[in-house]
């Protein structure tokens, strides 16, 4: 039987947020890849798909490192790639799960570039994402009408972020823990202050909503933060 590769998003945390789909492969896998970015504590998306996993199902826990050497990082996904590539050749279900979407700022894509051309069938399944779930949770719509809406992780340089900010009508940053005042500051003299949210862990039980992103210091910013700004 020949294996299989499914790259499935399991949501921004709330377990029951996952899809049918995803569910039912999830029941079905043979072998689930959790990605986590350190050797030690656990995968959050492992820690969302938990309820749903049978108690047979082979769990693999791979690190993919958050660092910024690209040779460290090209190792990382070439090994765990070779790794997820030994399970395919021997005709098993693999699943690899990722919070969110999977071809939205996902380590999933660099595993699928890595195995794109392997010769066994891949499949992706689309997650929900944690700007989806924000907007459905706080009431602030992502984009009316003919209104343009932008998408960043919050790693783009300053820069970059002044000039899309110059345009942008509605704006979501993704990972908001890095660089957060010069994003605040930015988002202020932008205008883009007025109805800003910032949700961190949406979904998990340690989720936390503010609408006061300025009452917030840096170091108390999560990780899986996100944050909805509105042009005014």
């Amino acid at each position: 039987m020949a294996g299989i590769l499914y790259g499935v998003g399991v949501g921004p945390g709330d377990p029951e947020l996952l899809t049918i789909k995803a569910v039912n492969t999830l029941k079905a896998a043979d072998v689930v890849v959790a990605p986590k970015a350190k050797d030690t504590g656990e995968s959050t998306a492992l820690s969302v798909v938990r309820p749903y996993l049978p108690s047979h199902t082979d769990i693999v826990k791979m690190v993919f490192p958050m660092v910024k050497g690209k040779e460290t990082l090209a190792g990382a996904w070439s090994e765990n790639s070779r790794e997820i590539l030994g399970y395919l050749q021997e005709g098993k279900k693999v699943a690899f799960i990722t919070l969110g979407d999977p071809m939205l700022y996902s380590t999933y894509g660099y595993v699928l570039k890595n195995l794109r051309d392997c010769g066994h069938e891949i499949v992706t399944i689309p997650g929900i994402t944690s700007y989806a779930a924000i907007a459905a949770m706080t009431g602030i719509t992502l984009a009316e009408g003919d209104e343009a809406l932008t998408i960043v992780p919050a790693v783009t340089d300053e820069k970059n972020l002044e000039r899309i900010l110059e345009t942008a009508d509605n704006l979501v940053i993704l990972k908001a823990y890095r660089n957060y005042q010069q994003i605040v500051e930015r988002l202020k003299e932008s205008g883009h202050m007025r109805d800003a949210v910032m949700v961190s862990r949406c979904g998990l039980p340690e989720e936390r909503i503010c609408h006061e992103l300025e009452s917030i210091g840096e170091e108390g910013i999560d990780y899986l933060s996100t944050i909805i700004a509105k042009k005014r």
